[in-house]
């Protein structure tokens, strides 16, 4: 459904995307995992055709360079940063995004059931919930009942009510053999959603699997950052993801996804390998909302870690 080869893309000094390939096959789901900067929403947009790039695309068949127009009728993509009017209705939302796509009306109806939002039509953009915005944003994407959805961080800015209802319709749209390509942070989404897993950094492609490699149990996740003692950062990074674990790295630690019950595990891995963690911090579970717990100094992790 999706080819794509030797993707490149720079900005100036910045080789955003470098020499990245994959295939997704019809009825797939693949999640592009990273930290910030990794290169996930430039790859997206270059896979859309929205920034030239080197390498060749195709969607279903169709080369994207040659015939963007053609292949973007094959997609539908939710952005990150969602652009309604606040003064529409839901219904004439809708209709305009009908006429734009040259659908029939009755088209943006199903569309609208498929996401659970009918009989909602005459609410104002204003009125709705971050999950019904982003939930109305999807059956715009699927208005013209495309083949392929691509998403780029869908629940990012959402709470955890909303991030359910968003990643049950996308469960919905799997079953009715929709192919997905999404961008996320969050490690439940993509052990909900995913059946592969790209993991990228600086736009790289530095691991291809699957999130029951990534969290083999599957059990409630935790994200831990990690300080890592200056100038060891890069090779800490590299320790960690040649264990096996989910990793971000950005500008402020590393970030490991980890089960619950492990915590530990990744500061005992790299402490093997002469690498010391001077401090660490417990972000949000992707479960709830509650502020992040503070870590202290790596003496003392064993009297508060199982």
């Amino acid at each position: 459904m999706i080819e794509a080869r030797h993707i490149t893309k720079q900005f100036k000094r910045v080789l955003a995307v470098n020499d990245l390939s994959f295939d997704l096959e019809p009825g797939g789901s693949l999640a592009l995992w990273g930290s910030n900067g990794a290169g996930k929403t430039t790859l997206i947009r270059c896979l859309l055709g929205v920034f030239p790039c080197k390498g060749t695309v195709r969607i279903d068949g169709i080369d994207v360079r040659r015939s963007g127009k053609h292949a973007r009728a094959r997609v539908g993509y939710v952005p990150q940063e969602l652009a309604f009017h606040d003064d529409a209705r839901l219904g004439s939302a809708i209709r305009f995004f009908a006429e734009l796509r040259r659908v029939e009306l009755i088209q943006a109806a199903r569309s609208l059931e498929a996401v659970g939002l009918r009989g909602h039509e005459s609410k104002r953009v204003r009125d709705l919930s971050g999950g019904m915005k982003q939930r109305l944003a999807l059956a715009i994407a699927m208005i013209a009942d495309p083949p392929v959805i691509v998403l780029d961080e869908p629940t990012s800015n959402l709470d955890s009510a909303g991030r359910g209802e968003v990643v049950d319709t996308l469960l919905k749209l799997r079953e009715q053999g929709k192919t997905l390509i999404f961008a996320s942070h969050r490690p439940d989404e993509v052990i909900t959603l995913a059946d592969r897993v790209l993991v990228m950094e600086q736009g790289r492609l530095v691991q291809q699997t699957t999130p029951e490699a990534l969290w083999p149990s599957r059990s409630s996740i935790r994200s831990m950052r990690l300080y890592i003692e200056q100038g060891d950062e890069y090779r800490a990074a590299e320790i960690l993801r040649e264990g096996g674990y989910a990793i971000n790295h950005g500008n402020s630690g590393l970030t490991v996804a980890i089960e619950q019950h492990r915590k530990a595990e990744p500061m005992n891995h790299l402490a093997e390998r002469g690498i010391g963690v001077r401090d660490f911090e417990l972000l949000r579970d992707v479960h709830d909302d509650d502020e992040p717990e503070i870590g202290i100094a790596t003496e003392q992790l064993s009297e508060v870690l199982p």
